[in-house]
């Protein structure tokens, strides 16, 4: 088992040891082997989506928890192929990563329409998948940033897929649209039976201000997680929050006092506990992304990104770049160490 202190050193104590008081863990929905029977099974959903939520709670290392380790890699649209997987050309090969998402416990693997479709058959009865609805593309020049649907969700039911995702830029010019596509992909692929997983970004020049980014701000992030559960995403997707106060700061919106002075503070934690009470109380599950590899630092970044997630109430980890743009050896042991958190007895709810 990873040493999780080791890893966190000075911060060992601090983000080990930590308590929230604005959202006392009581409040929360948290994550568990009975999550379905618990939360779940409050909702409209139908059998299958239940069913599909259970493939994944039920594959990988962290089977039978309640938690999920996922492997994104739409990378190769997003910020072209060879950026992404220039550092380990084997990933140019759907295969491989899928043989990564495999090797390294995670519950699923998340790709894009052609990545799965190429190897679905090999891998759709071995690995739940998630197929990527809609991405940004960087070859438009001058660029633009958007996402656009590149897949059906009936493409992913097809080739055996038990989730879809999808991109919403919110407070960006074409969130509105977004909104809508998105919202009726979800929709029918509940009909189907499928879980549905939204990465909720946010995106606009004017949220950078002073030198400061709002992106990723915990009361903005938390409102875009609340409209991703809004439009009934099962799973949300967000980076980790690394400051506060973007509404007073950009002068736009709505806000309260007390979401500064009372149900948040400066600590980590209750930054991200803060996205956790906006995902209706963790009845839709966050998980946080890995960020993009910075190199010898990544082993530490993740398992870091993990014990806040996971003490703030969140639901497990989507890390990508970390794990694939490394030999395959190394990626498995970043993925194994993000789950160890997970699988830790020693790191529990603030």
């Amino acid at each position: 088992m990873t040493d999780i202190a080791k890893l966190l050193g000075d911060e060992a104590d601090d983000l080990l040891g930590h308590v929230c008081t604005g959202f006392p863990q009581e409040r929360l929905h948290l994550p568990g082997a009975d999550f379905i029977d618990r939360v779940m099974a409050d909702s409209d959903r139908r059998p299958n989506v239940l069913r599909n939520m259970q493939a994944l709670f039920d594959h990988g290392r962290l089977a039978g928890t309640g938690y999920l380790s996922i492997l994104p890699v739409d990378q190769g649209i997003e910020h072209s192929a060879g950026a992404s997987f220039a550092p380990n050309p084997i990933y140019f090969d759907p295969a491989n990563i899928v043989e990564l998402a495999i090797e390294g416990g995670c519950n699923a693997v998340a790709s894009t329409l052609g990545g799965l479709a190429s190897v679905a058959r090999r891998y759709a009865h071995r690995i739940p998948m998630l197929l990527k609805l809609n991405h940004n593309e960087t070859l438009t020049y001058p660029a633009v940033y958007d996402q656009t649907l590149f897949a059906q969700v009936e493409q992913a039911f097809e080739m055996g897929c038990v989730a879809v995702g999808a991109t919403i830029y919110y407070g960006s010019p074409e969130s509105r649209r977004q909104i809508m596509e998105v919202s009726e992909a979800f929709e029918r692929a509940h009909e189907l039976g499928m879980v549905t997983v939204l990465w909720s970004y946010l995106r606009n020049p004017a949220f950078k201000k002073d030198g400061t980014d709002y992106h990723v701000a915990s009361d903005l992030t938390g409102q875009a997680i609340h409209m991703a559960a809004t439009i009934k995403a099962d799973i949300v997707k967000q980076k980790l929050p690394e400051t506060n106060g973007g509404y007073r700061a950009i002068g736009f919106g709505h806000t309260h006092d007390k979401v500064y002075s009372e149900l948040t503070s400066d600590h980590p934690i209750d930054l991200a506990r803060y996205q956790v009470a906006n995902c209706y109380m963790g009845r839709a599950g966050l998980i946080n992304s890995g960020g993009a590899s910075s190199g010898a630092g990544d082993l530490t970044q993740a398992v870091r990104t993990a014990v806040i997630n996971k003490r703030a109430g969140g639901m497990g980890l989507i890390s990508g770049r970390k794990a694939f743009q490394k030999p395959m050896a190394e990626g498995v042991e970043l993925l194994n160490a993000i789950q160890d958190v997970y699988l830790s007895k020693d790191v529990t709810i603030a």
